[in-house]
């Protein structure tokens, strides 16, 4: 069978077993906000169009080390627990792809994934083919797993995955906000809960940031991100956590208004229930650790405001 242009269509499927009800493992699936953390290759999703049984964003994602972008179209069916998807412009080399994520309930509340990938390349190179089927078969993989670990974690989705957002008006053009933001290498010399940051343009609009942070009791924290930079709005995914987090992503967003600069922090963050215990000590439930993880990163946000603004800022509206 033939794909763009003649090429030949290639087919993958990976499947594995999430121990949740389907409609459990369906909500996380649908949700393409909470993307970049919850799976490991997805850095930032960008919708173009969205309701409720359709959406067309832009994807950015690490395809064989490399940050990688394309624009997608979906189609949700929650009823036969499927949602399919097709690329509307791929990346090199690829020409076509397109695929399904598909739900089928088992007993014992557990439901098989199956993620179904069809594609064509721009010249069916033996090498280049090997690469792009190695990365696919890799962030499969990985994606599922990311998958049952959310879904089948024992604790319902919502106590685990916390997305919230804090707005602040500052009265300083956007533009010097957002360099404030763009310019982290320069953090740990602005930012008094920075100890070291550095700061590598890995292609344009793309960074690599190494940061170790302070908490207000001492800790030191490690993290590395990476980070896509567009008009008006700086998205980050961090690659290396601070405990319990299995998983955070954000996105700043710049805006002029009649006073100033309006500057939106938004985070979403996974929690590793298994690490809650040690973090923050026996007893503590994923819900509260969730309210104490969201606590945490809306004021390191708030803090890197109130300096990007040179002086006090408003209270977050939430």
């Amino acid at each position: 069978m033939s794909g763009a242009a003649g090429t030949l269509l290639h087919r993958t499927d990976h499947s594995l077993v999430v121990a949740a009800p389907a409609a459990e493992v369906f909500a996380v699936v649908a949700d393409t906000a909470s993307w970049p953390a919850v799976f490991g290759p997805c850095v930032h999703v960008r919708h173009l169009e969205r309701s409720s049984r359709e959406e067309r964003f832009t994807l950015w994602a690490e395809v064989n080390g490399r940050v990688q972008q394309w624009t997608s179209r979906r189609t949700l069916d929650p009823a036969r627990l499927c949602v399919r998807f097709r690329q509307e412009r791929s990346a090199p080399p690829v020409t076509a792809m397109s695929g399904a994520w598909l739900l089928r309930p088992r007993p014992g509340r557990r439901t098989e994934v199956v993620l179904r990938h069809r594609f064509a390349t721009a010249d069916d190179d033996p090498a280049s083919l090997a690469a792009l089927s190695q990365a696919l078969d890799r962030n499969s993989r990985a994606e599922l797993a990311a998958l049952s670990r959310v879904a089948g974690s024992g604790h319902p989705v919502r106590d685990v995955v916390v997305t919230f957002e804090d707005s602040v008006e500052l009265a300083r053009p956007a533009r010097d906000a957002y360099d404030f933001v763009a310019e982290a290498g320069l953090w740990a010399d602005r930012l008094p809960h920075v100890r070291r940051s550095t700061l590598t343009e890995t292609a344009p609009g793309v960074q690599e940031l190494a940061m170790e942070t302070v908490t207000p009791d001492g800790a030191s924290h490690t993290t590395r991100s990476v980070r896509v930079c567009g008009e008006g709005w700086i998205a980050f995914k961090q690659r290396v956590l601070p405990r319990p987090l299995a998983g955070h992503s954000g996105l700043w967003t710049f805006g002029d208004g009649p006073s100033g600069a309006r500057v939106t922090a938004r985070h979403t963050a996974v929690i590793d229930p298994a690490a809650v215990a040690s973090v923050f000590g026996e007893g503590t439930t994923a819900a509260e650790a969730r309210d104490r993880v969201r606590t945490a990163l809306g004021a390191n946000s708030r803090a890197t405001l109130a300096l990007a603004a040179g002086a006090g800022v408003g209270s977050p509206r939430r």
